[in-house]
């Protein structure tokens, strides 16, 4: 039973971190994998899952900007017009490798909100994401191993 909440503590972390709220989901990951309250590899594939589902809900939330404008979009949400013009730019230089990025603090979670925007497809969409998240938890993995 610990375990199962362990896991649900890191997927509510990780969805948090992924979506345009303030949030961190590296600490919990690292304090669950010092803890060893749970299966390793059941918190990697939590966390990223958890995450990438995030990004997801960002994506949705630009496809949703897209169709009706920001004024959908609660106020606290709304991005400032001149700030989303020039993100959609610099994702249509960059394109899908940008994507892979998703997991940088200040710049991923926009970026995923900004792909929705632009009606990059979801499929695709979702396995770079999820490649990039998986790839962040699977150094801090790496990482916090390393020092045990």
């Amino acid at each position: 039973m610990e375990a199962l909440a362990s896991l649900a503590g890191m997927a509510g972390a990780a969805f948090a971190a992924a979506t345009l709220l303030p949030a961190q989901s590296e600490a919990v990951f690292v304090g669950l994998l010092a803890a060893k309250s749970v299966d390793p590899l059941a918190l990697f594939l939590t966390a990223s899952l958890a995450n990438a589902a995030g990004s997801v809900l960002n994506w949705w939330l630009g496809r949703l900007v897209a169709r009706r404008g920001v004024e959908a979009l609660p106020a606290r949400l709304r991005p400032d017009p001149a700030r989303l013009g020039q993100a959609q730019g610099w994702f249509a230089r960059f394109g899908w490798p940008s994507l892979l990025l998703a997991w940088l603090p200040i710049v991923g979670d926009p970026l995923t909100f900004v792909a929705g925007t632009l009606h990059y497809p979801l499929p695709r969409f979702a396995l770079l994401v999820l490649l990039g998240k998986a790839g962040r938890y699977a150094a801090l993995w790496a990482g916090w191993a390393s020092l045990g």
